[in-house]
Formats: structure tokens, C-alpha cells, sequence
């Protein structure tokens, strides 16, 4: 099917993350990553912030496919149903910087078949998250 002939039926993804470490993920997305918050919802009762992160595709896996991305990405089977892949500019200087701002590593940047550089981190809330670099752009 062409995507072009086609009219978009969805017009934005918002994936809502719900967190009892609501300022560890803030700093970790707002300081770590570098996004600016695109909507505030904050009030006296509760807080909620919009990012807006670009471009969002959903991905959907069976079983073995993700056991083959984790095997490539980690070594071995580890991340949950959900799992963030976010693409950066420099997939090093992404991981430090998270890194200082709450994430873990859960494994070092590695070069996949498909000509990406990827790195695997978690949130304090146990999301993990692909960093991952294009390193040749197809013409």
C-alpha cells in the first residue's frame, strides 16, 4: 500500500505516561533529551506536561521480532511490551546526557544491520528506550 494515496487517518500520537517519579522523568526527558515542553498542565492538585517529540510512528512487533531487536540491541530478551525508540542526532552524547539526568544503560550504542547506531537506556520508571543514530541516510 502506498502511504502517499492514501489519507492519513491519524493525525498525531500521543503516547501517555502515567509515574509516581513525575520530576525524575521531567528532567530526564526536559534536561536529558532536550525537549522543550510544548504544553504545561499544571495546577494545585496535579502536574502534566506535553512534549512534543517530532515525527511519531507506532511499531508493532510479534514476539520474536522483538526478541531479535533486544538480542541485537542488549543481548538477550529484556525490555517489557512498550518500549520507546527515539532517534537523535549523536547517539553518545544522547546516552551521557540521559545518563546524568536519571536514566540507566541498560547496554552501550551498538551498529545494527540496518545501518543505525542504537543504544539501550531506562527510565526511572523501567521504560526502556532505543537512542538510536541513522548513520547513512538512503537518497
Amino acid at each position: 500500500m502506498n502511504a502517499n494515496s492514501v489519507a492519513q487517518p491519524i493525525l498525531e500520537l500521543r503516547v501517555a505516561l502515567t509515574t509516581t517519579a513525575y520530576e525524575q522523568l521531567v528532567e530526564l526527558y526536559c534536561v536529558g533529551l532536550g525537549i522543550s515542553p510544548a504544553e504545561l498542565w499544571t495546577n494545585d492538585q496535579d502536574r502534566a506536561v506535553i512534549l512534543s517529540m517530532g515525527e511519531a510512528t507506532l511499531e508493532l512487533f510479534d514476539e520474536a521480532h522483538a526478541a531479535l531487536v533486544d538480542q541485537l540491541e542488549v543481548g538477550k530478551r529484556v525490555s517489557g511490551p512498550i518500549r520507546f525508540a527515539l532517534r537523535v542526532p549523536d547517539v553518545d552524547a544522547a546516552v551521557a546526557n540521559v545518563i546524568a539526568h536519571g536514566a540507566t544503560l541498560v547496554h552501550a550504542s551498538i551498529v545494527t544491520p540496518w545501518g543505525h547506531k542504537n543504544a539501550r537506556v531506562q527510565d526511572p520508571d523501567g521504560l526502556q528506550i532505543t537512542l538510536f543514530e541513522v548513520l547513512h541516510q538512503e537518497q
